[in-house]
């Protein structure tokens, strides 16, 4: 980790040490207090033994008998509180050095049970499958989440301030865990074994403790969720707060986490227009547990070949486009960094990092550390990142420091600063900070407000941005109301923000009824404005919106919008495709969009989206259609195909692009999968990319991977549509993680 600016490392500590002094608690473990009228929490024991359970997917080992089994669970869908329509069981034993959850999902047509996806760290919301909260720190904040499905099937990732990731799943998969599990299907149901080391918790505690708790089972056919606690349909596994407690761990060994996981690369690259490289590198991830709820991770010469390539889009927007972080470093406790500023707008935005966001090309990174948990109601994260010149991207350094106070239940205040240096003479500093704050009343009123800066080279004035907004939760109805002013300088370099140079008045109303039809669970009518003119005023953007939601008991749906009303000024021409730029000036125009998706619980699945109307002076048309088909566990394949068919009053401006992606995947076993991705862009010179990928997970944590990428890993997130760079690779990656 060389080159790493001692000034901006010196600026995130002290930073982070005075914020330390002023919020500290007066208890070194303080933990969050219960919200006031709360109810009361269920109970779990756990079990010790002195030897681990026979794991082999099934309860026939003696040792599960001596547990007390867990039955109490309800429905949160479709019936919420109701008693769940299969019976399960989950009895839970420890011994020195980990935990072990014995579970028996019940099923009177095991036949019918839904089990597709061998493939880790993959969502398995089309299979049936179990999720294990543990809130080891027991602060009511965050959790760790395990989760498998009948074939035994891993995925795991962390809750971060009761959020779950970017996609509406129920946590943030950027977390992996070292755990072990295997699992039957059986003539009354299916079963699970499963043993997580005390290490993977960080957990150092030896004295007798409580944890959180909480446990869902998900039956795909039935699209029902059962849960222990938060069976609330406006909670779900993702309300930490509202978990239930174990108890009875005691007496344990240490679990103190210390993992090196050492890389070796060896690697042919060719861009466009460049000779061919041939390096042969390496690099090191070193992960430690300061205490049980503090984690350093430190990163050399970072590498990011095993990240997942990112689907190209096709921006019809003059803003940039938000493409979710994939790489692991920065994934791991990303949500600890969350600064949300309003829609998909950030403070702090990895991508940002390590990623030119014009062209998409990688920027080396010489290494990184980052610290991240919680100290006592203080939760923590600092960073450090330092990359080194590449093409037209100069050195740069980054530094960030992210702090929150637990207030009640779900509630904080926080600060966030971030510091960036760089080679760059006309832009070499830029500075970002800001306080924002939670407060949750009831438990279904929720008051986000936020204020930031933003300062850089000639100290701009306008460099601000203030919101605060009202929101309401409840099982019949969504609304939010939220006043935002962005000034026309606001520039958060290591941030992600669509636009800039606005008075936003936003206004959202969502009814939901679940009437008595059959089939049909919900029905939502949802209706938005967004009166958003310049500061001055003067008219920038206008949107007003009507749709009909309708969600069916099998998972299918279908979202329709009745209109879709805008104003748009455009004060720079904005290219869209080729050698056609939409000129400047004050556009209106109308939309309406038609989408349906397929039943979830079928081994085909589809869904298509249909837009239409106006735009920009002319017409645009949408049609997109996406196929799944699971004949086996092993092998899954899916198309995607969108059409966008503009006629627009230029020269030139009767045109289609075509973006149409090939997905395979094949899974030779749990350990050794195969993915590949064809993608087409009608819009590039180029239209087609690849990338095939091997990997083998001989131990765990430690992979051998095998790439092949033609085209581009990571997308543009520039506004428009800007050239892309095209490189062919070939890699062969190597890690290997253990514990000193």
């Amino acid at each position: 980790m060389s080159n790493f600016s001692r000034r901006q490392g010196n600026l995130a500590c002290g930073l982070i040490g005075l914020c330390l002094l002023l919020f500290r608690p007066s208890g070194a473990n303080a933990e969050a207090s219960p919200a006031k009228g709360e109810s009361a929490r269920i109970n779990a024991e756990a079990t010790s033994v002195d030897h681990s359970p026979k794991l082999d997917g099934t309860l026939n080992d003696p040792l599960w008998r001596s547990a007390k089994p867990i039955t109490e669970f309800r429905q949160r869908e479709p019936h919420e509180g109701d008693p769940p329509t299969e019976k399960t069981e989950v009895r839970i034993l420890y011994t020195r050095h980990a935990v072990y959850f014995g579970i028996h999902c019940y099923d009177s047509e095991p036949s019918r049970i839904i089990a597709t996806e061998l493939r880790r760290d993959v969502s398995q919301d089309l299979d049936d499958h179990f999720e294990i909260l543990i809130d080891s720190n027991h602060n009511r904040r965050g959790a760790y989440v395990f989760e498998v499905n009948p074939l035994a099937t891993q995925n795991d990732g962390l809750i971060v301030d009761e959020q779950g990731d970017t996609n509406g799943g129920d946590f943030d998969r950027g977390w992996d865990g070292v755990w072990t599990s295997e699992a039957r299907i059986t003539p009354d149901g299916w079963t699970a074994t499963i043993e997580i080391p005390f290490t993977t918790l960080n957990f150092t505690h030896s004295s007798d403790v409580a944890w959180g708790l909480n446990l869902k089972r998900f039956i795909r056919r039935k699209n029902e969720e059962d849960l222990w606690s938060a069976y609330r349909r406006t909670f779900g596994i993702t309300k930490v707060s509202e978990a239930g407690e174990l108890r009875g761990i005691k007496d344990i060994g240490s679990g103190r986490l210390f993992i090196v996981k050492p890389y070796g690369l060896a690697r042919y690259d060719k861009q466009t227009g460049e000779n061919p490289k041939f390096p042969f590198t390496g690099g090191v991830d070193i992960k430690y547990g300061l205490t049980s709820n503090l984690v350093l991770n430190l990163t050399g010469n970072t590498d990011f070949a095993d990240a997942e390539v990112d689907l190209q889009p096709f921006n019809l927007t003059p803003f940039k486009v938000f493409i979710p972080e994939k790489r692991q470093f920065f994934l791991e406790n990303a949500g600890i960094f969350n600064f949300d500023i309003g829609d998909q707008d950030q403070l702090f935005f990895s991508r940002q990092i390590g990623i030119d966001p014009i062209t998409g090309q990688q920027v080396p990174i010489n290494g990184g550390a980052k610290l991240a948990g919680t100290f006592g109601r203080m939760e923590v994260g600092v960073m450090d990142v330092d990359t080194r010149s590449s093409g037209p991207n100069p050195y740069a350094n980054y530094a960030v420091a992210r702090l929150k106070e637990s207030l009640w239940a779900g509630s904080y205040i926080g600060v966030m600063g971030i510091d960036k240096r760089s080679g760059n003479i006309q832009d070499s500093f830029n500075q970002t900070g800001g306080v924002d704050t939670r407060l949750i009343f009831f438990k279904d009123w929720f008051v986000d407000a936020h204020m930031v800066g933003t300062r850089s080279p000639g100290d701009p004035s306008g460099a601000s941005d203030v919101g605060a907004s009202l929101s309401y939760r409840s099982n019949w109805l969504d609304g939010i109301v939220e006043r935002r002013k962005i000034g026309p300088n606001f520039n958060p370099e290591v941030g992600f923000i669509e636009r800039v140079d606005s008075n936003e008045t936003y206004g959202n109303l969502t009814f939901k009824v679940r009437p008595k039809i059959s089939g049909v669970r919900e029905l939502q009518f949802e209706g938005f404005i967004l009166h958003a003119p310049d500061t001055r005023n003067e008219v920038s953007t206008q949107e007003w919106q009507s749709t009909f939601r309708a969600e069916f008991n099998n998972g299918a749906y279908t979202d329709d919008d009745i209109a879709d009303v805008f104003t748009q000024l455009i004060t720079t021409p904005f290219h869209i495709y080729k050698n056609v730029f939409i000129p400047n000036g004050l556009y209106h125009f109308a939309r309406h969009q038609l989408t349906y998706g397929s039943g979830q619980d079928r081994r085909f699945t589809y869904n298509f989206f249909e837009r239409f109307g106006g735009y920009y002076g002319g017409t645009l048309n949408e049609f997109r259609v996406r196929a799944n088909y699971r004949p086996t566990p092993k092998f899954s394949i899916s198309v995607s195909e969108t059409w966008d068919r503009f006629r627009l009053p230029l020269t030139n401006g009767s045109f289609s692009v075509v973006l149409a992606s090939l997905q395979g995947n094949y899974s030779f076993s749990r350990f050794l999968t195969f993915t590949s991705l064809i993608q087409m862009d009608t819009s590039n010179t180029q239209a087609v990319s690849a990338n095939f990928r091997l990997r083998y997970n001989y131990r765990p944590d430690s992979d051998l991977y095998i790439i092949y990428n033609v085209g581009t890993q990571f997308a543009s997130i520039a506004p428009a549509n800007p050239p892309q760079v095209r490189e062919t690779r070939f890699a062969v990656k190597w890690t290997y993680s253990f514990a000193p």
